[in-house]
């Protein structure tokens, strides 16, 4: 068997060394024919698998170039969008080999922002020219599309007098503006994002300028800002008692409401809070006294609210005059968070697009206990009271529950550098619609640098729904 194989294989190579040297015509073409489809064939898995080399890279950079291009397509015209991209591409494509490169780029807000880059270019061939293909077309495609979800966010902040201490204000000021920062950056165009700023103390600042406005009650202001003349007429001590009135012939007349100082309080009769809801919801006034929002001329006044707004600059000027002061009346800063997500009295909410989801948000922050609303004297003897204007225990009402099933999120922060316990009330406030009491939404700091720390997770949380698909 050896032997025939050894045979068999001499046999060949002499043939094969015979054809090597056959000269005939008929021959050299016949062979010529017969290498064709083999080199072709390998010629062309060569160029294709060089090609998809290019190409591969040619995506890469594409994939880079939209995502580059996402942070300020919004601010970028047509053309430069596009000359911008071209610069992007070639920065991060490099393989020379490739001509005729082009690159386009397009920017929408339908439905959410997104920026879409198409490349192409022309990689030259080794083999395949014999065949008459001189080059292979490569091209690739990338989207980057964010922003399908717009933020509304309330600021509820605590500017009580307590907030003096431990330097709890100054990193409240510092925190702040750091979330502002976090917020601007989440928003690709104006309207992505909206903030406004609450300041509470015992009342909240509306602000001056509206004292003409209707839907403010002036009862308690006008009893207590007014001065009398004749009879026994002494007005003194603000106006709370006037021996003016006991006298006859005695004149009274209220303050120009020009002078009051911007203060309301909380909603609802004076004399019996429990018999209203005025206080624990948003509803526009009817036109009744109780439905109001009543003036005071608060001596700890906090600075005026902001209403939603994407003005950072004016925003961080409102928190550059925060300043600690009076008591603490958490229910009305949060109300009036809420108000400013839905508008009403002085604050205008924006129209929401319906190309877009949003998400409204509130973030409570204080550092104590309630001690003092319309109704219920300071100290920490009324605390149980003015909570249940805020979280009613038992029956899951009050203002807390109100915001929650009307799709608001709550996010609450208890700054505690005192040792007090934790806030069952602001824990249970934390939470959603469908979730109404999410421990993961309250958060409880024991330092003032804590507060920093806590506004930047959540900020965090609220960008990501903003990340890039």
């Amino acid at each position: 068997m050896t032997r025939y194989w050894h045979a068999l294989a001499c046999k060949f190579l002499h043939g094969l060394s015979r054809f090597g040297r056959e000269t005939g015509g008929n021959v050299a073409l016949t062979f010529a024919l017969a290498t064709l489809p083999i080199v072709g064939t390998a010629g062309a898995a060569v160029d294709y698998s060089h090609a998809n080399n290019v190409k591969a890279a040619l995506q890469a950079a594409l994939d880079s170039t939209a995502l580059m291009l996402a942070r300020d397509a919004s601010e970028l015209s047509a053309s430069d969008l596009n000359a911008k991209a071209l610069t992007y591409f070639k920065a991060m494509f490099d393989r020379p080999e490739a001509g005729n490169v082009a690159v386009t780029a397009t920017y929408t807000t339908s439905g959410g922002s997104k920026v879409v880059v198409n490349g192409s270019a022309a990689v030259p061939t080794t083999f395949l020219g014999i065949m008459g293909y001189n080059n292979i077309t490569v091209s690739g495609s990338s989207t980057t599309a964010w922003g399908t979800t717009r933020l509304r966010v309330a600021l509820a902040l605590d500017n009580t007098g307590s907030m003096a201490s431990d330097g709890k204000m100054t990193a409240l000021k510092a925190a702040t503006k750091d979330l502002l920062t976090q917020l601007k950056n989440a928003a690709t165009v104006n309207g992505d994002v909206y903030v406004s700023i609450i300041p509470f103390a015992k009342d909240v600042n509306i602000g001056a300028t509206n004292y003409n406005a209707s839907y403010i009650d002036w009862t308690d202001w006008n009893s207590d800002n007014q001065t009398c003349s004749g009879g026994g007429g002494w007005g003194g001590w603000g106006g709370n008692w006037n021996w003016g009135n006991w006298g006859s012939g005695s004149n009274c007349s209220a303050a120009n409401h020009n002078t009051w100082n911007g203060c309301v309080t909380d909603r609802g009769p004076s004399s019996a809070p429990g018999t209203s809801t005025w206080d624990q919801v948003v509803t526009a006034p009817d036109g009744t006294a109780n439905s109001k929002w009543p003036a005071e001329q608060y001596d700890a006044c906090p600075v005026a609210m902001k209403g939603l707004s994407y003005d950072w600059t004016s925003m961080n000027s409102l928190v550059d005059q925060m300043q600690p002061n009076g008591a603490t009346n958490q229910p009305i800063g949060l109300v009036w968070g809420w108000q400013s997500l839905v508008g009403g009295g002085p604050l205008t909410a924006p129209a929401k697009d319906s190309n877009y989801n949003y998400s409204d948000i509130i973030i409570l922050m204080s550092d104590g206990l309630n001690t003092q609303d319309r109704w219920y004297g300071n100290g920490s003897n009324t605390s149980t009271a003015v909570d249940n204007r805020m979280y009613q225990t038992g029956n899951g009402s009050g203002t807390c529950a109100n915001i929650k099933n009307a799709g608001v999120t709550i996010y609450t922060i208890q700054v505690n550098t005192g040792g007090d316990p934790t806030s069952t009330l602001l824990k249970n406030c934390a939470g959603t619609k469908t979730k109404l009491y999410d421990p993961d939404k309250f958060f409880m700091v024991t330092t003032a640098s804590g507060i920093g720390t806590v506004f930047s997770q959540i900020g965090t949380a609220l960008t990501q729904l903003r990340v890039a698909k």
